[in-house]
């Protein structure tokens, strides 16, 4: 059977430094994958070779098309969709503007599973502040935005980086809510964090980074029990 998202020996560089070395990686349909490990384990890198924007060798497909080559908007219009770790905001448009702005061109056939009533019902202050620049929101409601706008491009896999970090606990708890719908609806993602803050309860599958190859890959259950792995590799215990 043909995963959604296929990785081998994938590497990747930053000039003219290795930073993946041989990564493997498969994600199904509608499935959950946390990613975690320590800071400059390479957790970010895979993200942005899966999305074209570090320079990358090895095999590396989605939904059955080779994405090696591909621009950034190319892998999005095939479904595939990313929110970066500084969410990327366009500050001096609106809300309303940047929501706009996340609605992609597919070539698929079908009726698109977001609206932009969706991301207000899922985020309400977006909804009271859509007229506002999007550079004059929190941190947590950037985040908001982002992942809302996320939505509206109706991606089939969502590569998600450090959804929590920085946010107080009460907007952690609206993005994990987000996300435990668009698992819900049949979106698979990838769910970058250092540690499972999110997506302890959101995840089915656990793979863990060090010095940027998998160290680990399992169900969440086994991860859990395998307390000899966080300590190695995530400092944790």
């Amino acid at each position: 059977m043909t995963a959604l998202l296929d990785i081998r020996q994938l590497n990747a560089w930053y000039g003219a430094s290795q930073a993946l070395h041989g990564v493997t990686l498969r994600i199904e349909a509608g499935e959950v994958l946390a990613l975690v490990g320590r800071n400059g384990s390479g957790r970010s890198t895979l993200a942005r070779a899966i999305m074209g924007l570090v320079r990358s060798e090895g095999g590396l497909h989605f939904a059955g098309h080779a994405l090696g080559g591909l621009r950034t908007f190319e892998i999005a219009r095939l479904g595939l969709g990313y929110v970066p770790e500084q969410r990327d905001v366009f500050p001096t448009l609106s809300v309303h503007e940047n929501l706009q702005l996340g609605v992609v061109p597919h070539a698929r056939a079908r009726m698109p599973r977001f609206s932009f009533d969706d991301a207000y019902a899922l985020f309400p202050v977006l909804r009271e502040r859509k007229r506002t620049r999007a550079g004059a929101l929190s941190g947590g409601e950037q985040q908001m935005l982002t992942l809302a706008r996320s939505l509206l491009g109706d991606p089939d896999l969502l590569v998600i980086d450090e959804p929590g970090e920085g946010l107080a606990s009460q907007v952690i708890a609206q993005v994990a809510q987000c996300l435990r719908m668009l698992r819900d609806r049949g979106v698979a993602m990838l769910l970058i964090e250092q540690r499972l803050v999110i997506a302890q309860d959101i995840a089915s599958r656990v793979a863990v980074m060090g010095h940027g190859e998998i160290v680990f890959d399992g169900e969440l259950a086994v991860f859990l029990r395998r307390t000899e792995v966080a300590r190695e590799w995530l400092g944790m215990g």
